[in-house]
């Protein structure tokens, strides 16, 4: 994926096929953690759930703009949300 630093949403995979949507500045840094490879924890939906994998990133204009847009995604159907990973790759 990217290794640019912005606002960011991004998807997770995690090892029961399950969706995690989140947001961060540093994508790599935030999956890193969520796999439990930094001193700071990620998520505790994802601690259970590793490995994860990084499976769709968007960039956002702003910090706000992310979260709204994080929100939008949580709402998504999984269907919805496989479309929108299958249309990144």
């Amino acid at each position: 994926m990217n290794n640019q630093k912005g606002h960011f949403v991004y998807l997770l995979r995690c090892k029961d096929d399950s969706l995690y949507t989140g947001y961060a500045t540093d994508v790599e840094r935030r999956v890193r953690e969520h796999n439990g490879l930094e001193k700071k924890q990620g998520a505790k939906y994802t601690a259970g759930r590793r490995p994860v994998k990084l499976v769709y990133q968007e960039e956002c204009v702003s910090r706000s703009a992310a979260l709204k847009r994080e929100a939008e995604i949580k709402k998504l159907s999984r269907v919805e949300k496989e479309k929108l990973i299958q249309k990144q790759q």
